[in-house]
């Protein structure tokens, strides 16, 4: 409730008050005290509320410092009154000042709390400051940082309602009626009446709360000391259910009455609706299943970071339902309340999240240093604030809990926190549950009994065994999917599966996958579907998010089926196609876009809901296909076809099951850049001082059409009754500022954030780009009722220093494609041995005319199938070996990083079989035999199972005569522990197959990085031959390479000479023994450097007091002996000798004369 009030005066009268005005900011180093900062109170600058400080600076978002904020207000206090300062969020380890003394903290950067002002306040002007203390790492994603949710002003009697007091829960009661338990707690010194109303949202009808039609339910509460509890039970007759589809609400109004008159008065939205899980039947919604097809959801906005916005919000929930999402995850934390509201209104259901770690943290400065002190609070705060929602179906109280599966104290915590929740949703509004990634083990499995509803990480794999073990579980994927796509970039040919390439992007066609992650989209979609007894899943994740660039080091996920612009990949509308009925919303998708080398394979894709497609391409049909949405495979849930590129369009077609023409989308080729579009999703905004706008910037050509690859800078400048917001192309390698006016296009788009200030009137939105005529936008801010205490330009740039720090660019014309031609065709035989290829430099005036070029395999992996030697835009490319290869060339773009990368597709026939250089790097993902499971590994490396045993092959190591037992092996390995690899010459159990190493590698993990590790192994590779290496668990292994041994200087058996003869010896083992006369062993090709050798140390035995030995040197030119003595002794030793420095490459002979008898073991020579 709110009362006649006079802010600037300081009467707020009772009521809840937005507080985000009139604040100030100070960015300081960590650890800066508030006496500190009160030296200096000239770095305090004016910023609205909510507010992320790092979303400001692009380039380093996870900054190590402590926030400092500062507000001034007058406040007369009323009769009777108390007031508390309600957070929504502050990230993180925050501590509260209220006139200059510290009157609370709190830890955790996403729950909501209060701070009780009473006998803080003073009558006249008031100071409050607030310190937020960010250290990293301290989170696995961008968390933002700063007061970034709403700040209210809650002032209530003495005698009040009790923030978060309202408990209400919902049962059906025959007849159509409804019963709602009411739960009311307060603070009542004094006697009152409590008063429910009942208010339809759409309609605004007052309900009845009982059968004889009173709109008002009445309670009396008795004054005494302490919190009481009011609880009863209303009859609610003909009200309308809550469901995903309608989503029908109700406001339940709570005033508290004091001698007649209303003091406060709190809202709750309600929905009618039954929630039920059942082990064999799954998610039930009304008592009609629904499955969960779902998202998981990080809290940040993109180029607006942390600082939470409702339209932002609104706007990212209106994407999700238009692909067919129901359900959210709020990962892996409290979202703001506003959220949930959101959720109630338009049909999603939510499972929320508290814990992303418990006891055992996942970073050094996570909240796992609070957790056992501060996890009751957190969930008292979760649960209250929360539990009355529709839209809610679970509580999970963790995510990937190593707690769980490490020691049998995770199941104690488990019940701690399950303990917890029930003690504030005692009437179960929402079950109980968790997302793990541990269910494999024993200890996951037991806290999964405890809470009963199990979240499952990616391990859909054991839905058959455990629901058969466990069927009074109930099973739903908690994470699925973590396929990785960037928009708009496409590697094929889609049958290679490839995870990372050198413009750190993953292909959106649908073959990048992680090692942990689903096969594809489809695989997620078919897991779901035939496993009925399956809740649903949530995939990882809707939209990307800042932070966990898997398998980078960029800025952004790549996981999402939206980038972080909110401009959809190609794998939304495979779900959209599976997730939607045609009957209400037809819809067909074609990818990828159509403007590649002539002449080049091109896989086609076409996704739809309906059940039959149809590819043209210029006109000519390339035949259908059927899908089948209800049985079919992962390759018959869509349409493919691979076409030799040709200018022009290609047309998807979806017909019905009666054969009519349903729906359609033509993708055509396009030229340069030469116009700007800009597309807003609406052109009337709300004065309100928080409505956005977003604009979709892309680029037609002369045509008119989409230039669907642009990469144009563009410069977007925003005047009148509004702001500009910030810039968001959603490419993860692009760090340039979000807090910007000018940012390049990626895959032909970009997106302008404009936010209305509080007078209404016209926002005129400018966008030039070099070369083209600017094109213009006008908005409408309209009046409206503006509620006191909005923050002044919460999410607006800092013009100034943008203008500054975009200079550099206004001339900037980016590289946008290669076009590639071949002088003597793609074939290459004996007789056509090499072919010049040239590039054009699309568009004609780029700036950056560096081209790179490369050959490589499907999967992106160097390649020796030919060489390439350049000489700028041509290249000349010659065969060496058979087999097929890709010729790349790439631009960097003017960037740091190659951006831009164009192929042609070569086969080279009749130069012999190819072998690979062991010598050289050999990526993991050129394994070409498997047993067990092994997948993408990060930087084309291979992962193998965590589960199970894998076994990675290679065939055809070429390691030449002497070969070498040396090998390094980069390896990222999640965990600190110990990993055993087995390494076999050959494949395990096949003829002649030797294991020649039981390695191990034991380093600190650190995320995503490879660690090399050297290793000798028991036997020195040779000539042309095979290497396997076996696990038991899981590892990215980046592939190998053997150390190029320097012969002469290794230790080399008798037996390994390249020449024995003479007249007396015997071969045993690994020695040469009873060498008698004239024998000579002989070893070819013995580089000693320019430095030379100056020692020799031989080891063996003779039963002599002395026996000589000849070394001889031999060359074409010349020939050096020397001689050594080695003496008696009573068994095998190792003697070294001196010799005159010998440098330069020989024969090196072992010559025993007359006499001799001596058992020669091995010898090496010194530097």
């Amino acid at each position: 409730m709110k009362t006649e009030t006079n802010r600037s005066m300081g009467y707020y009268g009772t009521g809840t008050h937005l507080f985000n005005d009139g604040w100030e900011f100070a960015k300081q180093p960590l650890f800066t005290s508030c006496e500190e900062v009160k030296q200096h109170p000239e770095v305090f600058v004016p910023v609205g509320l909510p507010h992320d400080w790092l979303i400001f600076q692009g380039t380093d978002l996870y900054e190590n410092g402590t926030g400092w904020y500062r507000k001034r207000f007058v406040y007369r206090p009323g009769e009777d009154e108390i007031a508390f300062l309600r957070f929504e969020g502050v990230y993180m380890d925050s501590v509260i000042y209220v006139n200059g003394e510290r009157a609370m903290e709190w830890k955790y950067g996403y729950s909501t709390f209060e701070v009780p002002l009473a006998d803080r306040l003073k009558d006249g002007e008031n100071e409050i400051m607030v310190s937020v203390n960010f250290q990293s790492p301290n989170s696995r994603w961008y968390s933002g940082a700063g007061i970034y949710r709403d700040v209210w002003l809650k002032v209530v009697k003495q005698t009040h309602l009790v923030s978060d007091g309202s408990y209400i829960s919902v049962r059906p009661a025959g007849n159509g009626s409804w019963e709602m338990e009411i739960s009311t707690e307060g603070i009542f010194r004094q006697k009152g009446e409590i008063r429910y109303t009942l208010t339809e949202r759409e309609s605004g009808k007052a309900m009845p709360l009982d059968e004889k039609g009173a709109g008002e339910f009445v309670v009396e509460v008795r004054g005494q000391e302490g919190i009481q509890t009011i609880t009863n039970t209303v009859a609610v007759p003909k009200v309308k259910c809550w469901s995903v589809e309608h989503p029908h609400l109700y406001d339940l109004k709570t005033e508290l009455y004091l001698e007649g008159e209303c003091v406060q008065a709190e809202r709750d939205t309600i929905g009618f609706c039954t929630k039920e899980f059942r082990p064999d039947q799954g998610f039930l919604l009304n008592g009609s299943k629904v499955k969960l097809n779902g998202v998981c959801e990080h809290h940040d906005l993109g180029c607006l970071g942390a600082a939470y916005n409702h339209r932002a919000m609104e706007r990212k929930l209106e994407k999700l339902k238009a692909m067919g999402v129901n359900a959210l995850r709020l990962t892996h934390n409290m979202f703001a309340p506003d959220v949930m509201e959101l959720a109630d209104s338009m049909g999603f259901l939510v499972v929320s999240e508290a814990f992303d770690m418990w006891e055992r943290p996942k970073n050094p400065y996570d909240y796992g240093r609070f957790f056992p002190e501060w996890y009751p609070k957190d969930v008292a705060s979760w649960v209250r604030r929360d539990r009355n929602h529709p839209s809610l179906i679970l509580w999970s109280i963790g995510n990937e809990i190593y707690d769980t599966h490490v020691s049998e104290r995770g199941q104690e915590v488990t019940k701690d926190l399950m303990r917890e929740v029930r003690i504030h949703d005692p009437r179960k509004n929402a079950e109980i549950t968790i997302g793990s990634n541990y269910m494999p083990w024993e200890n996951a499995q037991k806290c999964a009994d405890l809470v009963k509803v199990a979240g499952y990480n990616y391990s859909e794999k054991y839905y058959d065994e455990h629901h058969k073990k466990h069927p009074d579980w109930i099973i739903y994927g908690s994470e699925t999917a973590s396929t990785v796509q960037s928009r708009g970039i496409y590697r094929f040919p889609y049958s290679q599966s490839v995870l990372a390439d050198v413009d750190e992007q993953c292909s959106a066609l649908g073959n990048s996958t992680t090692s942990w992650g689903a096969k594809s989209s489809e695989t997620c979609v078919i897991a779901e579907r035939d496993h009925a007894f399956s809740c649903g899943q949530f995939l990882w994740t809707g939209f990307d998010y800042i932070g966990e660039p898997t398998p980078y080091h960029t800025r952004n996920s790549y996981f999402g089926q939206l980038d972080t612009a909110g401009f959809p990949k190609d794998s939304y509308y495979i779900y959209q196609a599976e997730w939607t009925d045609y009957r209400k919303h037809p819809m067909v998708h074609l990818f990828p876009y159509w403007d590649f080398n002539e002449g080049q394979l091109i896989d086609v894709r076409v996704c739809s809901n309906a059940p039959l497609v149809e590819l043209f391409m210029n006109g000519r049909s390339q035949g259908t296909f059927e899908i089948d949405h209800a049985h079919g495979s992962e390759k018959e849930l869509s349409g493919h076809w691979q076409l030799p590129f040709e200018p022009g369009e290609i047309t998807a077609k979806a017909y019905d099951e009666y054969g009519n023409e349903i729906a359609s989308e033509t993708r055509y080729s396009f030229g340069e850049a030469e116009k700007i579009s800009v597309k807003p999703d609406r052109t009337v905004l709300k004065a309100d001082g928080r409505d956005l706008a977003f604009l979709e910037i892309s680029m037609e050509d002369r045509d008119g059409h989409p230039v669907e690859n642009a990469t144009s800078r563009v410069f977007v400048r925003v005047s009148g009754k509004g702001y500009l917001a910030g810039l968001d192309n959603g490419d993860s390698t692009d760090r340039e500022e979000y807090k910007t006016i000018s940012r390049r296009l990626f895959s032909g788009k970009l997106l302008a954030v404009v936010a209305a200030g509080t007078e209404p009137g016209e926002i005129k939105v400018e966008i030039s780009s070099s070369g083209m005529e600017p094109a213009t936008v006008v908005l409408q801010a309209e009046a409206c009722e503006t509620e006191e205490g909005i923050g002044a330009d919460a999410w607006r740039i800092d013009e100034s220093r943008a203008q500054k720090e975009t200079e550099q660019y206004c001339e900037d014309i980016p590289v946008r494609a290669l076009r590639l031609q071949a002088s003597n065709g793609t074939i290459l035989t004996p007789e056509n041995a090499w072919t010049e290829v040239t590039a054009q430099i699309c568009p004609e005036n780029a700036l950056d005319r560096e081209v790179i070029w490369s050959v490589v395999d499907d999967g992106g992996i160097p390649s020796n199938l030919a060489k390439v030697e350049s000489s700028g835009n041509c290249a000349k490319v010659t065969a060496v070996s058979d087999g097929e290869f890709r010729l790349r060339c790439m631009s960097k773009s003017g960037t740091q990083g190659i951006r831009i990368i164009s192929e042609m597709n070569f086969s080279v026939n009749g130069f012999g079989e190819a072998y690979l250089d062991p010598y050289g790097f050999i990526a993991g993902g050129l394994y070409d035999y498997v047993q067990g499971t092994a997948s993408n590994g990060n930087e084309h490396g291979v992962a193998t199972s965590r589960d199970g045993e894998t076994q990675v092959g290679f065939h055809n190591l070429d390691f030449g005569p002497f070969g070498s037992d040396e090998i390094q092996l980069p390896i990222f390995a999640l965990t600190d522990e110990d990993y055993e690899i087995l390494v076999y010459e050959g494949m395990p159990g096949e003829e002649g197959s030797e294991r020649i190493g039981e390695l191990h590698y034991q380093k600190p993990s650190i995320w995503n990085t490879y660690q090399p590790e050297t290793y000798r192994l028991k036997k020195r590779l040779k000539g042309i031959t095979s290497i396997c290496f076996v696990l038991h668990a899981k590892i990215h292994l980046k592939g190998f390479s053997f150390t190029r041994l320097e012969k002469a200087y290794e230790k080399l058996l008798a037996v390994e000479s390249d020449h024995l003869y003479g007249d007396s010896f015997c071969r045993k083992e690994d020695r040469v023994t009873e060498i008698g006369n004239n024998v000579t062993l002989e070893y070819t090709d013995m580089d000693m450097g320019e430095q030379g050798a100056s020692g020799i140390v031989v080891c063996g035995y003779t039963p002599m007091e002395k026996n000589m030995i000849q070394i001889r040197f031999t060359s074409e030119e010349e020939e050096i002996t020397q001689i050594v003595e080695f003496c008696h002794s009573e068994q095998e030793t190792e003697q070294e000798f001196s010799l005159q420095p010998v440098s330069g490459t020989w024969n090196v002979s072992f010559v025993f004369l007359p006499g001799s008898n001596f058992d020669f073991h091995w010898f090496r020579f010194v530097k």
